[in-house]
């Protein structure tokens, strides 16, 4: 099927695990720095509660790409379905540092909906890179999808400390958070453009990445040939064999792996209905003043990020379906914990909790989407990849929907 030979099974394994590594910081990298800057924007729009509105934009952006390019998935180009995110990632990164420089870091309304519509054009890219990339991972070694997710984790711990060195470099300068917000959105363009060029160069020319795609087209997967083609493999235009015809469709790989779509989804409608809105604006005034939003989040990423390393220690991932499920409905606990904490406990408690939320949020997510592809064929593999991130990213929109509840009674 493959013109060419495969390399050894693990040829350039560390090589693809820390391109994975990177790949995963660019697909949230810039949904992170527009998160991370919420305290430049609370005061630049203070009537229109940025950390939730712009989280509630983006969602159904991403929401409705990711359902459309999972329908049709085994159809889509891989290669064009990732280089189309991750360039859209820094054209929009871009398009973040021209709008405040255009208006010369003046809010308004105007300048408020060009941001709006920047953090819509993330959720597009996101759909495009989170699905097409755990799709396209989830057939090859385990090792590589969990890098990629730590990756994700990455990105918001990244950007995290590098927003607040950038505030603190800035802090008693004249007009200093608009310097260290715009400091930290240029560097993180130029992240995003190392990105693209990772993906379009490097990656497909790694020997255990051309290993798995040529498996995977030979077990009938036609998503794979423009990066097979990038790599010099040529794959014959007979592909349409035996092993082509036993592939799954998507409603039965959806019945048989239910459980796991769903916990996807309620792992991130617990977490994005306390992350970041709850924290920025409804836990009241502490002692860190301006800084205490930033040290939740900061801690919170962190801890997201330890958590995805975690199930790399065999001996406490979780993998059974049932203790996985029982975990993580366990985990509505949060919501009155945060309420009573926010209410009546200092900022120790809070920020013990916030480490919590972000530790499970990271170490289920790994296990879940590393154990469901488990004894499936490639293009099954794939398929099965989108159905779960499109839950995934219907979790968030939940979430984040929900999280506007935290507001009632205050006026709004």
């Amino acid at each position: 099927m493959v013109t060419a030979d495969p390399p050894t099974r693990l040829e350039g394994k560390y090589t693809a695990i820390a391109v994975c590594w990177l790949l995963g910081n660019g697909c949230l990298f810039a949904w992170n720095s527009m998160l991370t800057i919420t305290d430049y924007y609370s005061i630049l729009f203070p009537r229109y509660h940025p950390s939730r509105v712009l989280t509630l934009v983006y969602q159904p952006f991403a929401v409705g790409t990711i359902a459309t390019l999972a329908y049709n998935e085994e159809r889509i180009n891989t290669r064009f379905r990732n280089l189309f995110g991750y360039i859209l990632f820094f054209v929009a990164t871009l398009l973040v540092l021209v709008i405040d420089l255009a208006t010369s870091g003046k809010g308004g309304i105007g300048t408020f909906i060009g941001i709006c519509a920047v953090s819509g054009a993330f959720g597009i890219a996101d759909a495009h890179v989170q699905g097409g990339m755990v799709g396209d991972l989830s057939y090859m070694h385990p090792e590589l999808l969990q890098s990629f997710l730590a990756g994700g984790a990455a990105s918001g711990a990244l950007t995290s400390a590098l927003r607040l060195v950038t505030k603190a470099a800035f802090e008693n300068s004249k007009d200093g958070l608009r310097k260290g917000a715009l400091l930290f959105f240029a560097i993180t363009t130029f992240f995003e453009l190392l990105c693209v060029l990772l993906y379009a160069f490097v990656f497909p020319k790694v020997p255990i990445v051309k290993y798995y795609r040529s498996k995977a087209a030979s077990e009938g997967a036609k998503t794979v040939s423009a990066d097979l083609a990038a790599a010099g493999i040529q794959t014959s235009s007979d592909n349409e064999d035996v092993k082509k015809q036993e592939r799954k469709g998507k409603k039965q790989l959806l019945m048989e792996n239910i459980d796991y779509a769903i916990d996807l989804f309620l792992i991130y409608s617990l977490t994005l209905s306390i992350f970041p809105g709850f924290l920025s604006e409804d836990t009241g005034k502490h002692s860190l003043g301006d800084w205490y939003a930033l040290v939740l989040i900061a801690m919170y990423n962190a801890c997201d990020l330890i958590g995805r390393y975690i199930p790399l220690v065999k001996c406490i991932k979780m993998e059974s379906r049932k203790l996985l499920t029982t975990t993580i409905v366990s985990r509505i606990l949060l919501i009155p914990a945060f309420y009573f904490t926010a209410k009546y406990g200092d900022q120790g408690w809070m920020m013990l909790l916030t480490s919590f939320l972000g530790l499970s949020n990271g170490y289920l997510t790994v296990c879940v989407l590393t154990s469901a592809p488990k004894g499936y064929k490639g293009p099954e593999q794939n398929a099965l990849g989108n159905i779960l991130v499109s839950f995934l990213l219907a979790g968030i929109f939940a979430g984040v929907t929900l999280d506007w509840l935290w507001l009632i009674g205050k006026g709004w």
